[in-house]
Formats: C-alpha cells, structure tokens, sequence
C-alpha cells in the first residue's frame, strides 16, 4: 500500500521540477520495469515460494526475535534495548503489505487461469497475513488495501478498517478456502508450496485451524460468535479438518543455501562473525520453569553454562578462582549482586536493570556477548538449518492448547480438557524430538491440575521460536503472569506495536482517525492514544491483561 504513495509523491514532484521544460508520462508508462515479468503473463507458482518464504522470514523475526523478548524466552546482552525493555518506535507493516500485494497478483492470475487450489491458497494466506496486521496493530486498511494500483485517494490513502471488521472478514475467507480445497480434493505435487507441497488436505486443516485461533482471539469481544464458530469446526470433523498432529504442523524449513534462507542468527552466513547468535541468551523466566517441570525440551533449546559459580564461605575475603572448570568465589563478592549458581542452565532475568552483559559475573562485559556464567540458546541455532529450524506459522500443540482452554472455560464443547492438554504437551514434544519423556512429564510434575494457568503455561512454553501468538494469549489473558523487568520503559508488558511516523504523515486523517479510537492506559504515558501501552478495540472493556 504505502508503496504506491510513495511513489506518488515521486512522480508527482518529477512533474512539478520538470514542469518547465517537458511534459510527464502516465504513471504506468513511467514506472516499467523492462526485465520484469508482465504481471498478465504470471503463474501463480512464481509467486507462491516468494509469498511463503516471506512469510516465514517474517514470522521467525517476530517469535524468535523482539516477541521472544517480550515473552521471556530470551533475552539479549548486547543492543538488547528493544528486545529487553521494550524500547521500540516505528515497528513497520510494509514486509506484510508487500506480501499481501504478492497475494493478490496470485488469487487475480489463479482466477484468471482457472486454478482454484491457488485461488484457495491465496485466500489462506491473505487471511494470515490480515489477521496479523490487526493483531500486532489494531485498525488497519483492509477492504481498500493492495489497490494503488487502481488510482485515486481512496485505494492511494486507504480508510483504517476496524479490528473487528478485519477478523470477521478473514474468518469469511477461511472458510471460502476450505469450501474451495474440499471441492478440489486432491492436487499435484507442487515443489512451488514449500509448506505443504500441495497437499490440499494440509491446507484445509492450516485453514480451520487459522479460523479456530481467530475465533480464541475474539471471544471475549464477541462470545457468541466464537462459541459458535468453534462448536462448527469441532461438530464436522470431516469438513472441518485440524491440525492435530506435530507432522501436520503448518512449519516451513530453511535451506540454508544463503543469508537470506537461512536461519536470522546463523554464524555461516550473518556477516557478524557470530554476535549475533552469541548475544542472545535464555531467558531466566522460562529456565526456571523449565527446570521446576524438569521438562527435557530445555536440553533442545539451550546449552548448559560453560563455567558453573559455586559460593564458598570458607574462602578468605576477595577469593576468585577457577578450579577444574568451575569458579570458586569467596561471599562478599557475591555480597549485593544477584548471583545464580545453578550448575546447569541460568538465564538472564528480563529487564535487568544493570547491563545484561554484566550479569552472573561475568569476567568479561560488553558488546562481544561472551558469557560463561549464562545459558546460550542451542548451537543449532548457528547453523543454517537443520531438522528443527522450522518456521512454525502453526502446530498442533496450539490446537489442542486451544482447544482444552475452550473446553475448561465452557466456550465450546470440545471433549476433555485434559485430553487436550496432554495431547498438547505430546505434539510439542513429538516436533523438538522430546517425546521419549512425554509420558513421565505428564503423570509427574505436568499431571493435570484443570486450572487455565497450567494450560497457559503449557502454551507458552510449547510457543519457543513462534513466541508471537503467546504474547497475543497474554494480553487476552494475563498468563502465564508475567512481569517486566526493572529497567523495562514502562512496569508492564506492551501490548501492541506503534503506528509508523510514515503512516500519520502521508495517510494523516485516516491514520488519526485509528488513533483516537485507541484507549489509553495508565502505562500509556507520553505516547498518549498511539502507545504499545494503549488498547485497541479487542482489549477494550475486557480488564485484561490489566
């Protein structure tokens, strides 16, 4: 969208400092691209990789990126401000546009050539991508989005549609889609559809699924609805397919072959001779839960501290020394500083209010991020794939996760609760190739307590990597109770991302009229009504997360 305004504004001031001495062009005559493909003579194929992998890209930057900061699954020791503290500005939806731009040229050539699995496929992930934009922001172009190319203020500055008109328009095209996919049936093999690999059963259940986490998201706004969606889905198996096991899970892998498909922090092909994956820590708020459940996936996720801290009352004033590997300190040093002296896994709290480099003692503080007193996220995560680097858009734990939160809360009747929960649990397991452990986990320190809380923890943790969707659960919940860190910008978690400064300036009245519909809060403060403090329509009136 913003795209073609800009280019407007280009054009546009061509004209007038060529005014003098030539004439201009038609707009569409002016900007062609002589090498590129005519947009009537595409196959949706060559659009179909292009929208995936940038789905994924983007989905990875979030969940393993800022998100996982908000969430406490990790943190950063160094340019940690805006993954710690939550010091962000212009968070941008230009990267969503720009796909959703790619989907539309692929319904239009789809319906134009008659090819209705693509035609479905577009509709999915236009629904994904829409839905992301009004969960991250509010109010959004929606109806009048994509279509600068059409001309005229409406389409070149787009209304903001409202969250609730978004979510009900993309649950509509969900279910287009799986009305589509069913009449189709079955499909060649596509190399093109790197997440299914045209397996039209796969989408149907990516599809229902997608709609079931909609539905989740509006039901406190909107109870009826959801409760009726939900009962739908779950009363048609056969119509409405799920995803309900790990190897169904809606999860696209890296190949690794380049920086840009590879995964973000990879040491081959980053260019930062390893910073990148180095600064990023565990977080101290999952590994104590983690390790409380004595839950294996922590094993996957992270590595143990290379030089473990023993306290040793015994030694003299000022002792520090390291003995076959680990550090012995004498108490007064440790006197006044937070020292953790687990001998396997440490996280960094989140928000320290000190540098987050400097903490556990670390010898060595600063940008380089090396740290042997604290849990780095696993050396898989240097590599540029590998079996478990997966951009997991949606699994099966979610599903079921949704489904026992449904069934506890009497939402919908979804069946036990409980079952739901383990089977959660278990495809969680079974995709970070912990399952060996599932059934001890589940009879010990996981039994089933039938509490929200323990579903939500649950949720959280199976979230690793795809942390968005556990901070959208937080803020309709408030779980798992999570608490910002002393040098966070504000005492509590944020809950949506800032309007651009591009956006207010060139789509001023549109982007206001968004604006004021925001409810502001006590942690709102000097951003007033446009803050990642401030509520949008799906918050509002429902006291949560605060």
């Amino acid at each position: 969208m913003k795209k073609y305004i800009n280019y407007l504004g280009a054009f546009a001031t061509g004209c007038i400092l060529l005014g003098v001495v030539t004439s201009c062009k038609d707009l569409t005559d002016t900007n062609i691209n002589p090498n590129g493909v005519e947009s009537s003579a595409v196959h949706p194929n060559l659009l179909l990789t292009t929208i995936l992998s940038n789905t994924a890209t983007s989905e990875v930057s979030l969940g393993f990126g800022d998100i996982a900061g908000v969430m406490q699954h990790t943190q950063l020791d160094a340019w940690f401000s805006g993954h710690n503290n939550y010091d962000w500005s212009n968070q941008s939806w230009t990267g969503n546009y720009s796909i959703l731009e790619d989907i539309k040229m692929m319904e239009q050539r789809a319906v134009a050539l008659d090819l209705p699995f693509y035609t479905a496929v577009a509709k999915v992930m236009d629904a994904y991508h829409f839905a992301r934009i009004a969960d991250l922001w509010g109010d959004a172009p929606y109806l009048d989005a994509v279509s600068g190319d059409q001309g005229g203020e409406q389409y070149l500055l787009p209304a903001f549609d409202s969250q609730q008109v978004i979510y009900e328009g993309v649950i509509e095209e969900l279910k287009e889609a799986n009305d589509l996919f069913t009449a189709l049936g079955s499909y060649e093999n596509t190399p093109q559809d790197i997440l299914f690999e045209g397996n039209v059963m796969k989408w149907r259940k990516f599809a229902n699924s997608l709609r079931l986490r909609i539905y989740l998201r509006i039901s406190e706004k909107m109870p009826e609805m959801a409760s009726q969606g939900i009962q739908e889905i779950i009363g048609n198996a056969s119509q409405f397919p799920l995803i309900t096991e790990a190897s169904d899970d809606a999860a696209i892998s890296y190949p690794g072959a380049s920086s840009n498909t590879s995964w973000p922090s990879n040491t081959e092909f980053d260019g930062s001779n390893g910073s990148n994956y180095r600064r990023i820590k565990m977080c101290a708020t999952l590994v104590d839960v983690l390790q409380d459940l004595n839950d294996s996936r922590i094993a996957v996720w992270a590595e143990k501290i290379q030089v473990p801290i023993v306290i040793d009352h015994n030694l003299a004033a000022g002792t520090d020394k390291i003995v076959n590997g680990v550090r012995y300190i004498s108490s007064d040093i440790a006197q006044g500083r937070q020292v953790d002296t687990d001998p396997d896994y440490v996280g960094i709290p989140p928000a320290v209010s000190n540098l987050p480099s400097e903490y556990n003692l670390n010898p060595t503080p600063g940008q380089q991020s090396y740290n042997p007193h604290v849990s780095f996220v696993s050396e898989m995560y240097q590599d540029p794939s590998g079996p478990l680097l997966k951009a997991r858009l949606l699994s099966a734990a979610e599903v079921h996760f949704i489904l026992a939160e449904v069934s506890l809360t009497g939402l919908a009747n979804t069946g036990s609760a409980k079952e739901h929960y383990e089977a959660g649990i278990k495809a969680s397991f079974e995709a970070w190739g912990t399952q060996g452990n599932y059934e001890t986990y589940v009879k010990d320190k996981a039994a089933f307590n039938n509490t929200l809380e323990q579903i939500m923890t649950q949720k959280w943790i199976a979230s690793w990597s795809a942390s968005t969707e556990a901070w959208f659960d937080y803020r309709r919940t408030g779980l798992p109770a999570l608490k910002a860190g002393p040098a966070a910008v504000r005492s509590a978690l944020p809950l949506r991302f800032y309007y651009m400064q591009d956006e207010l300036t060139i789509n001023e009245k549109n982007a206001s009229a968004a604006v004021s519909k925001l409810e502001t809060t006590q942690f709102s403060q000097s951003d007033e009504n446009n803050s990642a403090w401030s509520k949008f329509w799906l918050l509002q009136g429902t006291g949560k997360p605060w």
